[in-house]
Formats: structure tokens, C-alpha cells, sequence
């Protein structure tokens, strides 16, 4: 049966150094085997321990008996060839960016103009190293705002808010959307022994208007139709009846929410207490409501919900009805 042997109590005081602080796990696993088999331990508990080949404990055996310290460390030379160069790599990740769905093309880009054949475990290997990865593409809005007016009507927001903590106002915010049996939420936690799929089922649209304040307090009208001004108008019409203190509700400037209609009705909603804010253009991060929907699309609403047009109605009527108790956001 083979052992180390002869270490002395400094190579040892070493070795336990070198396991506990090196930043190489394989220099950690090496040095670890090297302590247990100068303890008598045999190869084959070795093999268990390290979860290797008896090859593998050999070579580190070797290794150690022909250089030492240094043995522990994998020489100059060793390990997988690089297959693209530097300026290769730089180039295929403008290539990746150029077709970020399709790693097919960049293959061929590769074979036509290096005369390399590459699967695509070498390209990912690349890309992962040129700080790309795989995820979700987010959606962004349509320009970005004018950055004086921005500025000022953030301002006068935070101003409103602090009016709202106060007790002077309520500040609400309003927004609509909509849900469907295409999934929102495409991840989730599975079983590593299968995979989980949606069903692609076409349908219709449920949509939601919301009015919501920073306390999770929620108004909210769910419909099938088209959202339109006139809906939009009547929803604000039953709720400025019902208030009694002055309420400024902030909003974006869909074509809906600027139609001759709904402008109409802004000074008799003035004169029943209910104001209109109106958010600087492509600034959706300033509307509060919008972190509601993004919860109830990729967090509230489980998978159940998009078998099945009659669940999906459930599950968002029973968000919209258990806001504020069993689901609550904390906008701090």
C-alpha cells in the first residue's frame, strides 16, 4: 500500500496553511490528500474522500514526490488549449451582440473567417468569459424624457409625497394592464430531472385599471373590453364620488389619458377634490403602480393560472382582492 511519507511538522503546519487559505481548489484538494495518506489513509478512501480516479491520487502522489511544494500547482502548459485568440475573442462577442439569439451564425462567421470549426460550448465558454450571459431581455420605453422638465416634476413629486405622509393629501397612483395565458414568467425553481413547460394557448385579454397609494391601499376594475378613454374616465368618475379629502392621482400620458374626453373632465374632478399629476414623458420608474404589475406577472401569479382562461380570471382577481393583506409592497 503506498503513503507519503517523511514530512516533517513545519511541511505539515504548511500543508494545513495551504489547504485552508489557497485561492486554487486544487491546490487545497492536493494538499488535503497529501496530509490524510501521510495519516495512513488508503487510497481508495481517497478516491471517496476527493472524488477521483486512483489515477489522479497517483499523479498527486508523483507530484509531490518529485517537486514538492511546487507539485501541488498545475505547471505551465497543462489544461485546455485556448481555440480563439484575444482579438478573437473581442470579435465574437460583436458578433454575439449582433445576433444574440442565434449562436448558429457566429458559428459560421468562425469557419468562414479564421477556418475554425467551434461547437458552441467553446463560443458560450467565450462569451461567459467576455462577461456576456444568458437572460431575459428587458422591455424599455419608447425615448427618454426632456431632463429639465424630468427633474422638475420629480421634484414636485417628492413634494407631493411629503404632503401625503403628512396627512394633507392622498396621492395615489394610476396605471393599466393586462394579463393573458402567454406566461409572463418563462423561469422557475424545477426539478433537476425534468423540465417544466407552458403551454402557448392564445387568448384574450383581461385588463386592469389600478389606483394605489403607498399605504397598498387599492382600487381596481377588471374588464375584458378594449381600454379606453371613456372606461378609464368612468372608473375616475366613481371614485372622485367617493372621496372626501383632496387626492392628487398621478398619471402617464397615454394617448387615452390625454383625449379631449377625458381633458373635459379634469376641472369638474377639481371641484370634487381629485387633482391629475402628470408624469414627464417615457418615465414609467416614477409611477409606483407599476411595480404592483410587475409583481403580480412574475411573482403573485402562479403557473396553475395559464391553464386555463377561468384561472387566469381567478388568480388575478384574487390578488386584486387580497392586496394590501396577504400581498402587500413595501415601498420604502
Amino acid at each position: 500500500m503506498r503513503y507519503i511519507k517523511g514530512l516533517t511538522k513545519d511541511t505539515i503546519k504548511l500543508l494545513k496553511r495551504i489547504n485552508k487559505e489557497s485561492k486554487y481548489y486544487q491546490v487545497r484538494q492536493r494538499s488535503h490528500c497529501i496530509i490524510l495518506s501521510y495519516q495512513k489513509y488508503k487510497i481508495s478512501e481517497l478516491m471517496t474522500i476527493f472524488q477521483v480516479s486512483r489515477n489522479t491520487i497517483y499523479n498527486w502522489f508523483n507530484n509531490w514526490e518529485n517537486w514538492g511544494l511546487v507539485g501541488l500547482y498545475n505547471r505551465e502548459g497543462r489544461g485546455r488549449k485556448k481555440l480563439f485568440n484575444d482579438q478573437q475573442q473581442k470579435t465574437i462577442k460583436d458578433w454575439v451582440k449582433e445576433t444574440p439569439k442565434n449562436l448558429g451564425i457566429v458559428q459560421e462567421k468562425i469557419k468562414k473567417e479564421w477556418d475554425i470549426v467551434a461547437s458552441k460550448d467553446p463560443i458560450k465558454r467565450v462569451i461567459k468569459y467576455m462577461e456576456m450571459k444568458w437572460k431575459r431581455i428587458r422591455k424599455g420605453v419608447g425615448g427618454k424624457p426632456d431632463k429639465e422638465v424630468y427633474e422638475r416634476k420629480k421634484q414636485l413629486l417628492k413634494a407631493l409625497r411629503r404632503l401625503s405622509d403628512q396627512g394633507f393629501l392622498d396621492l395615489r397612483y394610476l396605471d393599466e394592464s393586462g394579463f393573458c395565458l402567454m406566461p409572463y414568467v418563462p423561469y422557475c425553481w424545477q426539478d433537476k430531472s425534468g423540465v417544466e413547460c407552458f403551454k402557448a394557448n392564445k387568448s384574450k385579454r383581461l385588463n386592469v385599471i389600478g389606483l394605489l397609494n403607498k399605504d397598498n391601499d387599492l382600487e381596481s376594475y377588471i374588464f375584458e373590453n378594449k381600454i379606453t378613454s371613456e372606461i378609464v374616465i368612468k372608473f375616475l368618475d366613481n371614485y372622485a364620488n367617493k372621496i372626501n379629502k383632496r387626492t392628487v392621482v398621478v398619471i402617464d400620458n397615454a394617448p387615452i389619458h390625454r383625449s379631449k374626453a377625458f381633458q373635459k373632465k379634469i376641472a369638474e374632478w377639481k371641484e370634487k377634490k381629485l387633482e391629475i399629476f402628470w408624469l414627464p414623458t417615457y418615465s414609467p420608474q416614477l409611477n409606483l403602480i407599476e411595480i404592483l404589475w410587475r409583481f403580480m406577472k412574475y411573482e403573485w401569479i402562479e403557473k396553475e393560472a395559464y391553464l386555463s382562461w377561468n384561472n387566469l380570471v381567478e388568480y388575478v382577481e384574487k390578488v386584486l382582492k387580497h392586496f394590501g393583506a396577504k400581498y402587500t409592497i413595501n415601498f420604502a
